[in-house]
């Protein structure tokens, strides 16, 4: 038996442990459905993508969401460009980009929040900046809360009502350790049952996204840094990890294995990683990862390679536009049927 499906059904056991003690929710307006088994959609041509962008379900296609910035200070954000200015490169081979959108898509986003003992001081600023977070979510937009110490729970499944989502941040409290991989094994098994039971109404894949605040390394989960780096890498989900410091770490650290994981899973999905000096820096993190969801293209190719081999796939993505960088996912593995 190989070990990603082994992963994958002991992470789905934490998280159906971990949803004993919270109440069943659905999404706002999005009654549980049966898989969708959509007929396979001919790809539109390039003009005809711009007009009617969306991913539809059961279509095999590689999705990307790409960040274009400007390079310099400030990085702004680069949103006026149109399907010709990129070009996509898996293993080395160019491909068709085949379908194209600069719309904001409707988005899901799973807030992680660090509850552990050392966050006890900054609780309170932490809160009330996820809460601001999550006050700019869109009517078409899902989220979740999971927090996590000594284990992970999720105090809000994905909804779109904003009060929920504000009392369940208000909920959480500091104490324990800090098992950030199980969370993120919860996140991503939450994030593969959305999929599955919530299609919203225009059949659209949403856009995922997890936003994970913690203030130290992994110290209590059972699964391993590896282990969690290989799920997030077959996921379709952006990671934007957020590290606060700890007063209690020196000042002049030359490595951090926490800042280290906290990068590779930023790096390896697409996300971005921050490490903002004081808590209060906070709402102003939250803010550029809110403008950047907001400025993001989302970018579709049917693969040149038709081998289903389960292989890892590297992307490159350039852009015809000088001073600019585009960012997003490093990969995918290919399906294997």
């Amino acid at each position: 038996m190989s070990r990603e499906p082994l992963l994958w059904t002991v992470a789905a056991l934490v998280a159906s442990v971990t949803l004993v003690a919270v109440q069943a929710q659905a999404p706002a307006g999005a009654p549980a459905q049966p898989p969708s088994t959509a007929p396979p959609v001919q790809a539109p041509s390039t003009a005809q993508a711009v007009q009617t962008p969306s991913f539809r379900a059961g279509v095999d296609v590689v999705s990307l969401n790409v960040t274009v910035t400007e390079v310099g200070p400030g990085q702004r954000y680069v949103t006026d460009l149109e399907p010709t200015d990129f070009e996509v490169y898996e293993d080395g081979v160019k491909q068709d980009v085949t379908l194209f959108n600069k719309t904001n898509t409707p988005i899901a986003l799973a807030l992680l929040l660090d509850t552990s003992a050392s966050m006890e001081t900054k609780i309170q600023t932490a809160q009330e900046a996820a809460i601001g977070f999550a006050r700019r979510l869109r009517p078409q937009d899902l989220a979740e809360i999971i927090e996590f110490n000594s284990r992970a729970s999720i105090p809000q499944v994905f909804t779109n009502d904003v009060p929920k989502l504000e009392r369940a941040i208000h909920m959480t409290s500091a104490s324990g350790a800090t098992s950030m991989y199980q969370a993120l094994y919860i996140a991503m098994s939450e994030f593969k049952k959305l999929r599955r039971t919530t299609p919203n109404a225009t059949d659209e894949i949403r856009r995922e996204a997890v936003v994970l605040v913690s203030d130290g390394q992994d110290t209590t989960s059972m699964f391993s840094f590896d282990d969690i780096l290989d799920i997030v890498k077959r996921s379709e989900t952006a990671v934007y990890a957020i590290g606060l410091k700890s007063a209690t770490e020196p000042q002049n650290r030359s490595f951090n294995n926490g800042d280290f994981s906290l990068r590779q899973f930023a790096s390896q999905t697409g996300g971005r990683a921050f490490f903002p000096e004081k808590v209060e820096d906070l709402h102003n993190v939250y803010a550029q990862i809110a403008d950047e969801l907001s400025s993001q293209y989302t970018i579709g190719y049917t693969s040149k390679n038709h081998r289903r081999d389960g292989a890892w796939r590297k992307i490159i993505i350039r852009v015809n536009r000088p001073n600019v960088t585009p960012r997003t996912k490093q990969g995918y593995f290919a399906a294997t049927r």
